[in-house]
């Protein structure tokens, strides 16, 4: 009897250790924080960090990578701290690739014109201030060299958005 309960308190023990030892802790992932936070604290955060005088070139590439990485269209205010943040750091493509990805993240068709137009005019005194044109304004809302090729069915989607589908001898 006594080396039944022996070997039974051995086998909870180890089953204990076992389960202590290999539960690993949830890290935290950038869905915590959206569910954890309100969205005005969300923002609040990264205002703050882009805001920060003494932020490099490295930080707020960090910041604006992280801020893509979550599934959310920047609030006017915190594209207003990244455009500042970008310029504080002297790095004028970083502008032009955030502005790129925030007209990305607004999807396609009428939604984007409307959301990104929405953004742009919110946003549009500190662009002046800054002295920083937009892709559009630049011409680089359009790729240059994009030549259609029907053997390439993939990039069917494209002709509609560039124009290509008006053109004769691009119907497919």
């Amino acid at each position: 009897m006594s080396l039944l309960k022996a070997a039974t308190s051995l086998a909870a023990r180890a089953v204990t250790q076992r389960a202590i030892s290999t539960s690993v802790p949830k890290l935290g992932a950038h869905d915590d924080i959206m569910e954890k936070w309100p969205a005005d604290r969300f923002d609040k955060h990264f205002i703050d960090y882009l805001s920060r005088p003494e932020i490099d070139g490295w930080e707020v590439r960090k910041a604006l990578s992280e801020l893509h990485d979550f599934d959310v269209i920047p609030a006017p205010k915190v594209v207003e701290a990244a455009l500042r943040a970008c310029r504080r750091v002297n790095d004028y493509s970083l502008t032009l690739r955030f502005l790129e990805a925030i007209k990305i993240k607004c999807g396609t068709g009428k939604n984007r014109e409307l959301v990104y137009g929405y953004i742009i005019d919110q946003v549009k005194p500190v662009l002046d201030e800054l002295g920083i044109s937009t892709p559009e304004d630049l011409g680089l809302h359009k790729p240059e060299l994009f030549i259609p090729q029907a053997e390439y069915w993939w990039e069917r989607k494209w002709y509609k958005e560039y124009g290509y589908d008006k053109k004769p001898g691009y119907e497919f």
